[in-house]
């Protein structure tokens, strides 16, 4: 039996970078050329090439089928967003037929069977689909879900058996809706982004000349595709810009999370990979100082190592480097990059080789209050996440959306073709963000030089006696304690018995001894009250707890909710 070969890295198919009027035009170009996608297992084996060409096929059967199956012309069609073939050309098959596809998550290894039918039963209700497509061994969860929605379920194994009658496919235009993309951490109040062909393929084209993509370019990917970074990123802008690409699936990357540098080492070509920083830090952790990375990884090839998806840490970033750099990893492949669903995804991205730089700001700048006379003075590295990508305009605004001078902190808004049209039948929300044509992203940063430094989330301020602290900065300090990682701890405010707004920090903790206990409180606590001058209520909680996004990174907003709901209960207070 021979050995699988990947689709090749080079072609001679002309490049284009997404000069396509609809992302079904995308497809028909790339599946004229020999790249495509490149499924591989849990150790990062090819398990199973798919080129562009054959995607086509089975996407222009599968809209056969779905429109045998009754679908019209902008009917919305949820698919459970599995990193695999089936979903590929579903998705395609969604576009092909006129509808619009909606990805919707994986369980996650947390939150049990009813957690996973609730989030999709929102979510179902909030897109009304005609269908919700699923593999066959989540029929019980999914099709749980569909039933409570009254939408129909149909797991895509059998669907992908019935024939497929030639059918006319409607017209498909640019302005058109192509599909819905709900974002991280949409559960309680769900937002379907909708975007349009127009705005996904000059966003796709934006990630091409920013990146400044090359022939020997190739991407690789473990992203999951219900997230926009991952769906847009590393899936639909690869076909749009005919880029081959290699996948793990998120959960293999989560139990063997090495196996992601094992494919970029395997890769043919210079190789573009993305990650948020929780990645980069759990693959460093991995790694011994002892382990001869240069026997086993081959990181030379890695060109761009983006980032995105939550706020860059340096301090992780420079641990990466120190533990790969003797595998070749260069620190100048570092790309931080900034977006959110409702630009389609990127916003600015750094430009090739300048690598990770931070400017170091003063505390009482990023609150907007000066310090105490006597308290020393801190600062915080701020990473420079680049410059807007290709047509699009970023401007700092104050409270009454007048631009900002440059290194002057206010929300950051934007505008170019590539923005959302609406969230779906949400027009309150939709009129909340969308002025004038311009986006309010919710986020905090600041411009200088042509570069957008991102602070924070607006939304996430803790605002106490009319002073601004970030979480971020309460979860670092945390974290510097021994034992913590990222991801352990959430700090948030919440009202007091007292009618007092107080910094609440829900720290998980694996200790079972209520002395080490009692000394850890005590010991965050002091640790907080040295960066924000206030006592906060400390929370210890069972390992596993917090909530996550659908990009892995931890919720600030879920776990709030879920705290103050009482369904996060902390460890008793021994007597």
């Amino acid at each position: 039996m021979s050995e699988l070969a990947s689709t090749p890295t080079q072609d001679s198919l002309p490049r284009r970078f997404s000069d396509f009027a609809t992302l079904g035009e995308a497809l028909d170009y790339a599946a004229t050329g020999q790249r495509g996608l490149n499924f591989h297992d849990m150790r990062g084996k090819l398990a199973r090439p798919y080129p562009y060409s054959e995607m086509r096929a089975d996407a222009l059967a599968m809209a056969y089928r779905l429109i045998s199956h009754g679908i019209k012309k902008d009917d919305r069609i949820a698919l459970v967003a599995e990193t695999g073939t089936d979903f590929a050309a579903l998705f395609f098959g969604c576009i092909y037929a006129g509808a619009w596809p909606v990805p919707l998550p994986l369980p996650t290894s947390f939150g049990g069977k009813e957690s996973y039918v609730d989030q999709l039963t929102v979510q179902l209700k909030s897109c009304d689909p005609k269908a919700l497509f699923y593999p066959a061994e989540l029929a019980e969860m999914a099709g749980e879900a569909a039933a409570a929605c009254a939408v129909e379920g149909i797991d895509w194994e059998s669907f992908g058996d019935r024939i497929a009658l030639k059918a006319e496919l409607p017209a498909a235009h640019t302005d058109e809706i192509c599909y819905l993309q709900y974002s991280s951490g949409s559960t309680r109040f769900p937002h379907g982004v909708a975007v349009t062909h127009k705005a996904l393929l000059n966003n796709l084209s934006a990630h091409s000349h920013g990146m400044e993509v090359t022939e020997s370019d190739r991407c690789v990917s473990w992203l999951p595709w219900y997230h926009d970074m991952g769906l847009v990123g590393c899936f639909l802008s690869p076909v749009a810009n005919q880029v081959s690409t290699d996948y793990m699936k998120t959960e293999d990357f989560a139990r063997r999370p090495l196996a992601w540098l094992d494919v970029i080492s395997a890769a043919d070509g210079t190789v573009i990979s993305y990650s948020p920083t929780f990645g980069y830090d759990i693959c460093a952790r991995r790694i011994s100082s002892q382990s001869h990375v240069n026997d086993r990884f081959d990181l030379s090839k890695w060109r761009l190592a983006g980032n995105g998806a939550d706020m860059i840490r340096p301090d992780v970033m420079q641990a990466f480097v120190d533990a790969f750099g003797d595998a070749g990893f260069k620190a100048s492949s570092f790309l931080p990059s900034y977006g959110l669903a409702e630009t389609t995804l990127a916003v600015s991205i750094m430009p090739p080789g300048e690598g990770i730089q931070v400017e170091l700001v003063e505390e009482t700048e990023l609150t907007g209050h000066a310090g105490a006379p006597d308290r020393p003075v801190r600062y915080r590295a701020i990473v420079n996440c680049g410059k807007a990508v290709k047509d699009m305009t970023i401007e700092i605004r104050d409270e009454n959306r007048r631009p900002l001078a440059d290194k002057t902190i206010g929300k950051v808004w934007c505008t170019g073709p590539s923005l959302m049209k609406e969230y779906f039948r949400d027009q309150e929300s939709t009129d909340a963000c969308l002025v004038d044509g311009w986006l309010d992203t919710g986020d905090m940063g600041y411009l200088s030089n042509g570069y957008i430094y991102i602070v924070g989330r607006a939304k996430d301020m803790i605002i106490i006696n009319g002073k601004n602290h970030w979480p971020q900065d309460i979860e670092w300090a945390v974290e510097q304690l021994p034992g913590f990682k990222a991801g352990d701890i959430a700090a948030f405010s919440v009202t007091t018995p007292g009618g007092e707004e107080s910094p609440a920090v829900l720290v998980q903790c694996r200790t079972t001894d209520e002395t080490e206990r009692a000394k850890l409180r005590e010991q965050i606590r002091d640790k907080v009250r040295s960066v924000t001058g206030m006592n906060c209520v400390v929370e210890l909680v069972p390992p596993r707890t917090l909530p996550r996004t659908s990009s892995g990174k931890m919720s600030r907003a879920k776990a709030r909710n879920l705290y103050l709901s009482g369904e996060i209960q902390p460890y008793a207070i021994a007597a």
